[in-house]
């Protein structure tokens, strides 16, 4: 099972995906799950592994998916409503649920960020610099071009040494830089604009710029495309040397990422004891119950109660709003 587990998180760091891994650290009786147990939770919101039953899964997934979109690791204490500040920690985001049994669950969870990916395309001392300045980062280096050898590029984590933009892995975290200074830069361009690259930007004069931009609009690229290109590359630094000019792109890229992800943050990393469940996200709805966020349309359990719905995590849940649902529902709801 372990050895399973390690072989996905590879494949996910493989591939560049964004991933959570999720680890139950504590685990207090009767709760089934044991202490060790790890789960990885995929960018779509998909669960492998055992972090414990039909309460904890929904939830370790809903704090993983807020973990990738903040970057921000989270200790999750999943414990029944009386037990909430009885260990008041730091940092610690405490969840009431009633369907785990009386127990209590402490799980870390911690994002696995995508590694970027940069493509180089070209052969010259300016692809040299960027591919030497993209390892030092970190990043994933993929290059492109005529010639180019392992001796010369030994840095390169992917050598392609023919004009096949097909060959490259490219996602919506892979940043293109052509850098061919007009050997090879139009058909490369197209190929480039029309990938999920989020950042495709060229080396080149303005008077060589100009020339081809006429050329991608006689190439039937969408404007929406041709928009995508950066031109000159980089940012204005005064950059001279192929080293500066490697810099003032990858400040350029850096710069752009950054902003990206402070802008796709829906909201910070909750308080100590904070109740991350007082504000669902849209198209879900509370189990009266135990006051877990339920997805409505991957609702298994729902009970009908005076021209209302109402969404359960568990049948568990659902069997005690049929048996008392007044006991559950609040007097704004009953009219009361």
């Amino acid at each position: 099972m372990q050895t399973d587990f390690y072989d996905k998180v590879q494949e996910l760091r493989n591939t560049g995906n964004l991933f959570a891994i999720a680890t139950v650290v504590r685990a207090e009786k009767p709760t089934s799950v044991k202490v060790g147990a790890k789960a990885i939770i995929s960018e779509d919101g998909k669960l492998s592994g055992w972090i414990g039953g039909s309460c904890a899964e929904p939830t370790v997934k809903r704090e993983a998916m807020k973990a990738m979109q903040d970057g921000q690791p989270r200790l999750v204490r999943l414990c029944p409503p009386e037990k909430l500040g009885q260990l008041p920690q730091e940092g610690v985001i405490e969840i009431p649920l009633t369907c785990i049994s009386g127990g209590t669950l402490e799980i870390y969870i911690e994002p696995q960020l995508a590694q970027p990916h940069l493509v180089v395309v070209g052969h010259l001392a300016t692809a040299e610099a960027l591919v030497r300045v993209g390892k030092s980062l970190g990043w994933r280096v993929s290059l492109l071009g005529l010639g180019v050898t392992r001796e010369r590029f030994p840095e390169a984590d992917h050598l392609i040494d023919e004009l096949d933009f097909s060959r490259v892995q490219v996602s919506n975290n892979t940043c293109v830089v052509i850098a061919s200074h007009g050997n090879y830069d139009e058909d490369m361009l197209v190929a480039a604009l029309q990938s999920q690259a989020s950042y495709v930007a060229l080396i080149a004069s303005k008077k060589r710029a100009s020339a081809i931009i006429q050329y991608l609009h006689e190439a039937n690229l969408t404007q929406e495309q041709i928009a995508r290109l950066k031109y000159p590359a980089g940012l204005d630094l005064g950059a001279v040397t192929p080293e500066e000019i490697a810099i003032s792109i990858f400040a350029e890229i850096i710069q752009r990422r950054r902003q990206f992800s402070t802008s796709q943050i829906t909201s910070s990393p909750a308080s100590s004891h904070e109740l991350s469940i007082s504000s669902p996200p849209a198209l879900e709805a509370l189990d009266p119950v135990c006051g877990m966020a339920v997805k409505i349309a991957e609702a298994h359990f729902i009970s009908e109660y005076g021209g209302q719905s109402y969404y359960f995590c568990s049948a568990s849940c659902k069997r005690s709003f049929d048996k008392e649902p007044m006991k559950f529902i609040q007097p704004a709801e009953s009219g009361g």
